[in-house]
């Protein structure tokens, strides 16, 4: 592979003049650049990313960081964030693990949208006070420099609650998520503050967001034997695999069982009877991200922001 030197020689210009050229500096003249780009492209130049960021102080380049890519949930959410980041002249790189840790004090990335709860605060704290740029999705973190955006989850807890309580339940189900994930935490906590005022009973089963945990609860409550149940998923993605388990029985949902779930997936409208669930933008809750990373890494102050909730009724509540 060629590397800058060569192309300077075959254009017959300094290493700095094809520097400035590939870098698409106006210093250069239109013509002399046209030519010096030719030849790159003729020995299949690829720049050195790292000597680039090096000089530049810049990658144009932001980490998504995600505890798992699976699920139907990511997809609006990342439209959100790509296409408000794009428009700014930024890249994503999606990232995962530990080790991508590293990117961010590693300047391969401009700056950090977090909804990854493997990701420890003290670490996020740190490269905040190292001048980095953070925007947090997952977890309320006050502190200086950092954005968080999350969901109101209270609301959306209690409008579900009190939707299953209008039929007189004698209890109602809980479906978390993972334990130490903040979203399912902060809807358990709210679900749990209504039921409570509401004086009404209620049992938790231990999920895990995903399908299988929600074929898990249900096998769980369909043992006991007795219908007219009531269940609050605390994601959409666990009231489908509840789905998939009462579809192999005698229960009707919306007439045996009674579901509601969070999240509002696009899977979740096609369901039948369509599942009840809360819904939020997530497009815009993406785009938020984008727009006030954005405003960080030009230096503005930002305010952290709420995404509001609603329900959206479905044929899986009375």
């Amino acid at each position: 592979m060629a590397g800058i030197k060569e192309i300077a020689r075959r254009a017959n210009v300094s290493i700095s003049t094809a520097s400035y050229a590939l870098n698409d500096s106006p210093k250069v003249k239109a013509e002399t650049k046209a030519r010096i780009l030719e030849i790159a492209k003729e020995l299949n130049y690829i720049p050195n990313m790292a000597g680039r960021t090096l000089k530049k102080q810049k990658t144009d380049l932001i980490g998504i960081y995600l505890t798992n890519y699976g699920g139907a949930f990511y997809g609006s959410l990342m439209k959100g964030i790509t296409d408000g980041l794009n428009a700014e002249g930024y890249d994503v790189i999606i990232c995962s693990g530990e080790k991508s840790h590293l990117f961010v004090p590693e300047k391969m990335v401009d700056g950090a949208i977090i909804l990854d709860s493997t990701f420890p605060t003290e670490e996020i704290k740190n490269y905040v006070d190292r001048g980095h740029s953070i925007v947090v999705l997952d977890r309320r973190i006050k502190y200086k420099q950092l954005c968080n955006i999350l969901l109101d989850n209270k609301r959306g807890s209690t409008i579900a609650i009190d939707l299953l309580s209008e039929n007189n339940p004698e209890k109602i189900y809980l479906v978390t998520g993972p334990k130490d994930t903040y979203d399912s935490e902060e809807r358990l906590k709210y679900a749990v503050k209504q039921l409570d005022y509401l004086e009404i009973e209620f049992e938790i089963i231990q999920g895990d967001f995903s399908k299988n945990g929600g074929t898990l609860a249900a096998d769980i409550i369909y043992k006991k034997g007795q219908k007219n149940q009531h269940v609050f998923c605390l994601n959409d993605e666990m009231a489908i695999g509840m789905y998939d388990f009462f579809a192999e029985t005698e229960w009707e949902i919306g007439q045996d069982i009674q579901i509601i779930g969070f999240d509002d997936t696009e899977v979740s409208r096609y369901v039948k009877p369509r599942l009840t669930t809360i819904r939020y933008s997530k497009e815009k809750w993406g785009a938020m991200a984008a727009a006030k990373l954005i405003a960080m890494l030009k230096g503005e102050s930002v305010k952290n922001e709420i995404i509001r909730t609603h329900l959206v009724r479905g044929g899986s509540v009375k």
